[in-house]
């Protein structure tokens, strides 16, 4: 395995990971849907898995992964405006 598949490998996990935390601390209810925080998490760990699933073909998983990454980024700048 080279070294640009580890690091592939590992961002890709980091991506899984940060959802999923994103999730369990939406369900513990220790963060709001609404939250800075939340969103971006599902951001940064949408591009991580937009950069995996691109690198391994796997085209559904990126376009999944970038409208994911749209709703976080529209959310976050409704937040913004409302909060402007």
């Amino acid at each position: 395995m080279t070294v640009e598949r580890i690091a592939i490998e590992v961002i890709g996990w980091a991506g899984a990971v940060t959802i999923l935390i994103a999730y369990l601390l939406l369900s513990a209810g220790r963060l709001s849907g609404r939250s800075r925080l939340y969103q971006w998490m599902n951001v940064v760990g949408a591009a991580a898995f937009v950069l995996n699933s691109g690198w391994n073909g796997a085209i559904p998983s990126a376009t999944l992964n970038v409208v994911w990454m749209g709703i976080g980024l529209y959310t976050l700048w409704r937040i913004t405006r409302r909060v402007a």
